[in-house]
């Protein structure tokens, strides 16, 4: 293979090289898939580079569409376009201007933090976009789309409307796809260590710098809605509570308690801040159990030990499954972690369950809360099924996207 050195020359004069399918492999991209596997490729042009746009045709010459090639990666190309035309300022200006007026449709009131591009979602794989109030986090996760950084930020500081763009490219994703890892400010202001967003009008800080993905789990959003409606007069326990999202929501329906449980001090520092943004701190003088508590410990560890019994659990872990090689350790994982929050909860209890394994679909979820309410010897009735917020748009195309799977529970 050619060396995989990172070109310099201006983003719409990149040169485009043809790739040709071996054949019967054409048949996903007819489909519009936007991923073309490695084991597919019958030929690519000589003198390739990572990053390169390339012209897929299928065995018999047939123009299938246009991507972005990697070479050292499994997924191959990603595709970009399956119509004829030229990949460049352009285009990108279509696709983020499509994926911008379908926020400004959908986005909730008195909300000023969502996602503006979602990858494949948005039809520009590679690529994450997020808004926290005034500031930008972006993703370029791809060697592909990475080629087009400037031109994106270009794009994104004229459209979007920013007083900052900061890059939070962090990911082991940049490693596979052979890019180092970036974190910083690339346009406008640096934004400070904490930007205060509202979500449904419910203020939240931000741990944009140092926090997980880019600082706060947006596509839970309408899911933590619904579990706050459900959180009236009831003993909540969110675990994995990271920043306290769902905490905070439950407290303001009026749970009567709520613990948090996370193992990163940083994170329930800023679950303990997120309360008091909110007001929700209360001064105990008569030495009653604090109705918040906000508990640094492993969940698996907290769950197995504690005798405390809730009426709502909500259950909202990382990813266990980071290939497909781990999704049975992952299914034994979630499975255990099911098992023993049923174990806490009471008669007639709710419990939320998610995964945003990816690799773990929707029917082998529910196959494992089902494997754990029989252990568990209760009675589990499904009330909801929950996935994204509608700002994490999944491609039709292309249902590996649709990683955010989850059940609202009724637990006899």
């Amino acid at each position: 293979m050619a060396p995989e050195t990172q070109p310099s020359i201006p983003k719409d004069a990149m040169k485009t090289i043809q790739l040709i399918l071996k054949p019967g492999k054409e048949k996903p991209i007819k489909g519009r898939h936007p991923w073309v596997f490695s084991g597919a490729i019958d030929r690519i042009d000589d003198s390739f580079e990572t990053g390169d746009l390339v012209s897929v045709f299928s065995a018999q010459k047939e123009f299938l569409g246009t991507g972005y090639l990697n070479p050292r990666s499994q997924i191959a190309v990603r595709m970009l376009s399956f119509e004829e035309g030229p990949i460049n300022e352009k285009f990108f200006e279509q696709r983020i201007e499509h994926a911008l007026g379908l926020r400004s449709r959908f986005i909730p009131p008195d909300t000023n933090a969502c996602r503006l591009i979602h990858s494949e979602g948005d039809f520009l794989p590679g690529l994450i976009v997020d808004r926290y109030a005034d500031y930008l986090v972006v993703q370029f996760q791809t060697a592909g789309i990475d080629r087009w950084r400037e031109t994106i930020l270009s794009i994104l500081e004229a459209r979007a409307g920013c007083r900052g763009i900061f890059e939070k490219d962090d990911s082991e994703m940049r490693g596979w796809e052979g890019l180092e890892k970036r974190v910083g400010r690339l346009v406008g202001e640096e934004p400070p260590d904490y930007v205060e967003i509202k979500e449904y009008g419910i203020p939240f800080i931000v741990d944009i710098h140092a926090g997980q993905k880019t600082g706060f789990f947006l596509d839970q959003r309408e899911n933590r809605k619904l579990v706050s409606s459900h959180a009236n007069g009831k003993r909540v326990l969110n675990t994995f509570a990271y920043t306290g999202g769902f905490s905070v929501y439950a407290a303001r329906s009026g749970a009567s308690r709520v613990v948090s449980v996370e193992t990163s001090e940083r994170a329930l520092n800023t679950c303990r801040a997120n309360f008091e943004l909110n007001g929700l701190i209360e001064k105990n003088e008569k030495g009653d159990p604090p109705r918040f508590e906000f508990v640094k410990e492993d969940v698996f560890e907290y769950l197995r030990k504690t005798t405390e019994e809730f009426d709502l659990i909500v259950l909202d872990p990382p990813a266990f499954a980071k290939s497909q090689d781990h999704v049975m350790q992952a299914s034994r994982g979630y499975k255990d972690l099911n098992l023993w929050a049923m174990k806490r909860l009471s008669r007639g209890g709710l419990l939320y369950t998610s995964s945003c394994s990816s690799y773990v679909n929707p029917d082998l979820f529910q196959k494992i809360v089902f494997a754990a309410a029989k252990d568990a010897r209760r009675d589990v009735q499904i009330l909801a099924k929950t996935s994204h917020a509608p700002d994490h748009p999944i491609n039709v195309f292309h249902p590996e996207g649709e990683y955010l799977k989850g059940l609202l529970c009724l637990v006899g």
